[in-house]
């Protein structure tokens, strides 16, 4: 355990971010981490209690509690307060890859679950994984280590989200060639055009990718499967082969004027403009600008809040954020109980942005979109809204319920939809005639990932349907697990 009195002595401190009048001007990562001697301190905080929920993955009332990918915080915060960093990094690495993407972009799920949040705050688990991965590539811990020996077999993997990078990184310590097909221009999935580089710097993906491909994984980019690769040619050269291509139908809004110009999904947005910036910093003028525009995203998650920070970076006139839910309390509810994820009110980077720069938070609650209209060149200039009340139906079911007078006309020039996903695209799923479950997902059981094609597993979003980075991790990691065991036998993954 951590200094027996430690959550005592110290108080929880984390990662700070630039100020927002500062960070708005550029495209670099917000965050100033801890240094050393900090992190040290927090890791001191962490007890070890003897029923440690941290690293649970338990489902409770719809959502995880703990880490679903049983990552081991204080195994390796008890080694970081003792100053032994690099048995800290081998602990860390034994059940998660990217640390370096999780230590950026998870929300913390163990933290949540952090038996210290009973009586006091949390230890700060996510800023010391972070700062573990980063002293290990400092110090060269990190080096390419290509397996021993190669089995022979030939594993394709479809997409390089987390899942599939997850999922190579242990099919290839297993011994199998593995190959990645990608789509998009570079590997990553939405590592690398899902999540915009001021959260997570591109660099740090394509160093990634570099180390995978020294020890042996070959990625193929500009390739979609089922379109420029036969699929009936996967099976024909490959002996097995791993979906993880994602959940990335994106959710419409079917109302009036959809059709008109200016309204995009949020995906399209955030790829457009990363692949801009890192192709010419923006010189080529290949992407959605938001500049001198009133912006309306219409979503309350992630992806909404990177939509607001990007815009913001565009310089837009104004940026506001449509959430249909109610405000969540600050404090946990009566049922949201420890040690379930706090479904609690918070500020992330682009509101704490948009209310510097505008003065107020951009978030509407309560609110839907009933209409847009366009101006004489067929391009949006208002949304119509209207504000929403939650109530029981006579089922129990809490439904949204217009409140008459609420009505109200908002000026809009970009419309940004970040609603979320609804699953699998369908045409490489329909060649090789797999089954679906009834969200559309590939239809394959958790623990065995396999589908109803014999040789052809799923993983990640494509298989569970939108979720966390960690989540996909744990899916491509378990993929591969039951992959080998396809392959060989038996098998030695974790």
């Amino acid at each position: 355990m951590g200094k027996p009195t430690g959550f005592i002595e110290y108080s929880r401190k984390t990662a700070t971010n630039r100020p927002p009048e500062e960070r708005v001007k550029d495209w670099l990562e917000f965050t100033n981490y801890l240094p050393e001697d900090q992190i040290i301190s927090q890791a001191a905080r962490c007890m070890n209690c003897g029923t440690p929920f941290c690293h649970s993955g338990l489902m409770l009332n719809g959502m995880a509690s703990g880490c679903p990918n049983h990552n081991t915080p204080p195994e390796w915060n008890d080694l970081v307060y003792r100053g032994l960093w690099q048995e800290a990094f081998k602990r860390l690495t034994k059940t998660n890859n990217f640390p370096e993407f999780t230590g950026r972009v998870c929300p913390a799920l163990c933290e949540g679950a952090c038996t210290a949040g009973l009586i006091d705050s949390p230890v700060t688990v996510k800023n010391i994984e972070y700062t573990i991965i980063e002293r290990a590539f400092q110090e060269g811990w990190l080096q390419p280590q290509p397996p021993s020996r190669r089995t022979g077999k030939k594993v394709a993997i479809i997409g390089s989200g987390p899942s599939g990078l997850a999922c190579a990184d242990q099919l290839n310590k297993a011994g199998h060639w593995v190959t990645v097909f990608e789509r998009a221009d570079r590997i990553g999935g939405l590592l690398m055009y899902g999540i915009p580089n001021m959260k997570l710097d591109k660099e740090y993906v394509n160093r990634r990718v570099k180390l995978m491909t020294a020890e042996g994984v070959t990625f193929v980019t500009s390739t979609e499967v089922g379109k420029d690769y036969p699929a009936n040619k996967l099976l024909e050269e490959f002996d097995a082969v791993v979906l993880c291509g994602g959940a990335t139908k994106p959710r419409d809004l079917t109302v009036e004027g959809r059709n008109l110009g200016g309204i995009h999904y949020a995906v399209d947005f955030l790829k457009a403009n990363t692949q801009s910036l890192l192709n010419s910093n923006h010189r080529d003028g290949q992407f959605i600008s938001s500049k001198e525009k009133d912006v309306i995203v219409i979503g309350g998650g992630d992806t909404g809040t990177d939509c607001v920070g990007t815009a913001l970076r565009h310089k837009c006139r104004s940026v506001t954020q449509f959430e249909i839910m109610p405000q969540l309390p600050l404090e946990r509810g009566p049922h949201n109980p420890w040690p379930e994820y706090p479904r609690i009110f918070k500020i992330d980077y682009g509101q704490q942005e948009a209310a510097a720069l505008q003065g107020t938070d951009p978030r509407q609650y309560c609110i839907v979109t009933k209409k847009f209209v366009g101006d004489e060149q067929g391009q949006v200039k208002e949304v119509h809204t209207v504000n929403v009340e939650w109530v029981k139906n006579t089922q129990g079911q809490f439904i949204p319920q217009e409140i008459a007078g609420s009505e109200k006309v908002w000026p809009a020039q970009l419309v940004l939809l970040a609603m979320g996903f609804t699953g699998p695209e369908d045409q490489l799923l329909n060649q090789l005639n797999l089954e679906r479950d009834n969200r559309s997902n590939v239809k394959a059981e958790y623990g065995s990932f396999s589908t109803n094609i014999k040789g052809v597993f799923a993983a990640g979003d494509m298989r569970r349907g939108q979720s966390l980075v960690i989540w996909a991790i744990n899916e491509g990691r378990g993929a591969a697990r039951e992959c080998d065991r396809y392959l060989m036998g038996s098998t030695k993954l974790l």
